[in-house]
């Protein structure tokens, strides 16, 4: 269309709550706008502006991909709806024109349709209302079939008459939502490779916390390919979150010497307080203000309300919970539309998932655990399991 007719197609994002921040706003938007900007260098040059609590993305040339930018600028955090419109000069012939030419790409299955006005210059000859109706004749001359309903219409046509250019587009695409990444701060993941812990990722990145991720393995009894799974999961995050940095850290020989010397009742509950000991060290060693775990309140024994206060008190940093309040099903909505379940269920097997004891304390009291936990060197090893720390790097590609 656009070499036929000669179209500019530009995006316009709005971005959502940055608007109610005060005098560091500003802070906001920048950040937002660098990594667009980063995101844009996959697709081509794009000219990227800001006015009006709006993101313009200009293709600079030809060569540039609108349709992959479309996609990277939907995946952003901080903006909350994606625009494709075609700009046009601010005249009502231009206008009337691109109506006719842009829009009935959008009507396909459409019956009914209305148009919405924005005049931000208010030099404009017309008011609001007058627009909308003359640019609602200009799509009915174009689409005869259409007809106007302004209470429930199947498409939403929306003029914007800015300061440089009039802009024309058909309803607006729901972003990603929430905060820019890096604007709250550094969190470290713990990442299973199941199917919560992606979504905990998720959940965090999108309040603007920006990730790194530890993974703790048990090879022989897991596999390569679990590990390779892992790391997928976080390629797979990373297109929102951007790059993570991904810790590994081998936890065999701190699940063979619990099995050897430790009340079996009690296995997972030591592990996760190693666990929660050790991405700590990494935590702070990497500047690094929370853990973030995909726990939820009474999904499996460690995950009582008992359990998760016994392996909260192994750590002095915050551990936050995004999912702690869903059930299961939840979880899986929101796996399946960032992508991460396909990949979550492969059947490989994780470190929580060998040496599992078959009756777990479900209402442990701390104590006990501590009685058990001084059976071993607890420092010692988590100290040799440190040692055992490789870095992956999943890099984002949008």
């Amino acid at each position: 269309m656009s070499e036929q007719t000669k179209i500019k197609e530009i995006l316009l994002c709005k971005y959502g709550e940055i608007v109610l921040k005060g005098a560091n706003r500003r802070y906001f938007e920048d950040m937002l706008c660098k990594e667009l900007k980063y995101r844009a260098t996959f697709h081509g040059n794009f000219n990227i502006t800001r006015s009006q609590s709006t993101i313009y993305i200009e293709p600079a040339d030809d060569d540039a991909d609108i349709d992959g930018m479309f996609d990277a600028a939907m995946k952003t955090f901080g903006i909350i709806a994606v625009s494709r419109a075609a700009e046009c000069e601010k005249n009502m012939e231009s206008i009337f024109k691109m109506a006719k030419e842009y829009i009935p790409g959008f009507m396909s299955g459409a019956k009914t349709f209305k148009v919405e006005s924005r005049r931000s210059d208010k030099t404009f000859p017309l008011g609001s209302l007058e627009i909308s109706c003359e640019v609602g004749g200009a799509i009915l001359d174009a689409c005869p079939w259409l007809s106007v309903d302004v209470h429930n219409p199947d498409i939403e046509v929306r003029v914007e008459i800015r300061e440089f250019a009039a802009y024309i587009h058909a309803g607006q695409f729901k972003g990603a939502g929430g905060m820019p990444v890096g604007t709250n701060g550094k969190g470290l993941l713990l990442l299973s490779g199941g199917i919560d812990s992606p979504v905990a990722g998720y959940m965090m990145a999108k309040r603007g916390v920006k990730l790194e991720a530890v993974h703790f393995e048990s090879f022989p009894y897991t596999s390569e390919l679990a590990r390779e799974k892992v790391i997928s999961l976080a390629g797979i995050l990373a297109t929102y979150a951007g790059s993570i940095v991904v810790h590994v850290v081998s936890l065999t020989h701190i699940q063979e010497e619990l099995v050897r010397h430790c009340n079996e009742d009690y296995f997972t509950l030591l592990l996760r307080r190693y666990m929660m000991t050790i991405a700590e060290k990494i935590a702070n060693e990497r500047e690094c203000g929370a853990l973030i775990t995909g726990e939820s309140v009474g999904q499996v024994a460690s995950q009582t309300m008992q359990a998760i206060a016994v392996t909260d008190n192994a750590v002095d940093i915050p551990v936050f919970r995004p999912c702690i309040g869903m059930d299961k099903e939840e979880i899986v909505q929101i796996s399946r539309r960032i992508d991460t379940y396909d990949t979550s269920i492969m059947p490989y097997e994780d470190c929580c998932t060998v040496f599992t004891p078959k009756h777990p304390k479900t209402r442990p009291e701390l104590e006990k655990v501590l009685e058990e936990e001084r059976k071993l060197d607890f420092d010692a090893l988590v100290d040799e399991a440190l040692g055992s720390k490789y870095t992956v790097y999943a890099k984002a590609e949008f």
